[in-house]
């Protein structure tokens, strides 16, 4: 599933507008380039004719809950033609349950859909090192492949993508952060190729 109506813009050179919704992943913590850096130049390799801004409304430490309550100023008053919407770890760690975390991505979508109407994916964020701890994260993916899955959207499996290369033989070590969670910009330039796949 593809964003044809975004795709169809950038092919013939019409202005795009991109927000990207999001935690301290989108925002690109710690970080000179994040995931929109990168997926920037990728579409403008691809699409040289395009003019299309992308525009960052991630915010570190927000849930899916915050995303929900700065939705109406951070994305529909932007009337966008795409937007990207990317939560989950915070959610996992902060008390949310799954099924609150699906509810309030869920309601993300139906407000963005019932007062504008640009294209939506979905994304994952990133797979974690813990076995633990990425099983946690992967009950959170779930709901957004749910979410997907009932609106309709494409979504985008980052932590998948970054498990395939992680099997080729890139260490997870060289895509994090000291933290363990925060990508470094090596991890940044594959969640951006993972979303880049789309296009």
């Amino acid at each position: 599933m593809n964003p044809d109506k975004t795709l169809k813009k950038l092919n013939s050179g019409e202005e795009v507008k991109i927000v990207a919704l999001g935690d301290s992943l989108t925002y690109g913590w710690m970080v000179e380039h994040g995931f929109l850096h990168y997926l920037t130049a990728m579409l403008k390799k691809k699409y040289p004719d395009s003019k299309f801004v992308i525009l960052n409304r991630g915010i570190p430490g927000d849930t899916a809950k915050d995303g929900l309550r700065r939705v109406e100023s951070d994305v529909i008053r932007l009337s966008p033609d795409l937007v990207l919407i990317q939560f989950a770890l915070n959610d996992a760690y902060t008390g949310f349950t799954a099924e609150d975390f699906r509810k309030n991505i869920e309601s993300i979508i139906l407000k963005i859909k019932e007062k504008t109407d640009p294209e939506i994916i979905l994304l994952t964020s990133v797979a974690l090192l813990n076995p633990d701890e990425n099983r946690i994260a992967r009950e959170f993916y779930r709901k957004i492949d749910e979410c997907g899955t009932r609106h309709n959207l494409p979504v985008v499996h980052v932590n998948e993508y970054w498990e395939k290369k992680i099997a080729s033989g890139i260490k997870h070590s060289q895509l994090v952060q000291s933290d363990g969670i925060h990508p470094t910009e090596r991890g940044y330039e594959l969640m951006a190729e993972a979303i880049f796949e789309i296009f």
